[in-house]
């Protein structure tokens, strides 16, 4: 997965947790043993949507950029701040049943891995009433060829808080998932 590395970034460990703040979309992305490993900060305002991602130690990391203005079903690309170059591409099936993402590689297209919400009936419902999004989402995370990989799994919380589990990252970019979980839990919660 060489291609898809974020310089700043180095993710060990196959599970992560993802903790949203109570006031806005503002994140922690902790490794196993708690260690704060990401953080990241909806930007407010902005004509484009934009997610900046730094490391632990509050370093630049990487950017999650909307691909236009008020990107609805549409796409977001994730740029290494380091090398200013596209990493992936998080492309959302919008659809009022589903709550289904494609994570893309940004040159060729090609789907690098999918997360897909493991129930249709509650996807419809966050989509037409706004209290439902207190039930946790739930997602499975598939590789190109259909094998489940991961999960990301919602828990009652006062706050988003998310786990990430990836079982195989040899075939799928460990950091576009867990960027993914946060961009996911904000777009698809508002």
């Amino acid at each position: 997965m060489a291609d898809y590395d974020i310089a700043a970034v180095d993710l060990d460990g196959d599970s992560f947790e993802v903790r949203q703040a109570l006031v806005r979309n503002k994140y922690d992305v902790r490794d196993a043993d708690g260690e704060v490993v990401l953080k990241a900060k909806q930007k407010l305002f902005k004509l484009k949507e934009q997610f900046p991602f730094v490391t632990g130690d509050g370093d630049p990391a990487f950017t999650v950029k909307a691909g236009g203005i008020l990107d609805i079903g549409g796409t977001y690309t994730i740029v290494d701040d380091t090398t200013d170059e596209d990493v992936v591409v998080l492309d959302e099936d919008y659809s009022l049943f589903a709550e289904n993402w494609t994570i893309r590689d940004p040159d060729t297209g090609d789907a690098l891995a999918t997360i897909e919400s493991r129930s249709t009936v509650l996807s419809a419902l966050r989509h037409l009433i706004g209290v439902v999004n207190l039930v946790p989402n739930k997602y499975d995370i598939y590789d190109p060829e259909g094998r489940a990989v991961g999960a990301i799994e919602g828990q009652f919380s006062v706050k988003d808080t998310y786990t990430v589990t990836i079982d195989d990252a040899r075939t799928i970019p460990k950091e576009g998932v867990v960027a993914a979980a946060c961009v996911i839990d904000a777009l698809e919660n508002q």
